[in-house]
């Protein structure tokens, strides 16, 4: 597979595609969260599978009240690679934050794709998996 050279600017877009869901999620905003995805745009957590904005925008609505309540997440893009002039492929280290604290800890922290393609101008999610940086 051949990679193409990006312009500076959608490989900064790209780049910052983890930091609009860390936006999106320190406001406990289902709205902006799954607003990052395609329209069909799918989501696979551990034990979970969300295809679409509408489910993932419940799905997060949800979390946001429940097991995701008070939480913030970070993440850090370790590899960007483009595959064409509309497609990327991000991987990121980081994980969900509990009340309180600054940094991931070992049984939260998660190493995630992101499979990345450029709709009308922006930059948005195709495809989103993480898994545990320490499996059980």
């Amino acid at each position: 597979m051949t990679t193409t050279s990006p312009s500076d600017a959608d490989r900064a877009a790209v780049a910052a595609v983890p930091q609009r869901v860390v936006d999106a999620w320190a406001e406990h905003d289902a709205e902006a969260f799954a607003g990052v995805f395609t329209e069909d745009g799918s989501m696979i957590l551990p034990g979970l599978y969300r295809k679409g904005r509408q489910e993932i925008r419940s799905f997060m609505a949800e979390a946001f009240e429940g097991p995701f309540k008070g939480t913030q997440v970070t993440g850090r893009p370790i590899d960007v690679r483009f595959l064409g002039e509309t497609t990327g492929v991000l991987i990121t280290q980081g994980g969900v934050l509990a009340p309180g604290e600054t940094e991931v800890s070992p049984e939260r922290a998660i190493r995630a794709s992101w499979l990345v393609v450029k709709e009308d101008g922006q930059w948005r999610l195709a495809a989103y998996q993480n898994s545990p940086v320490n499996p059980a």
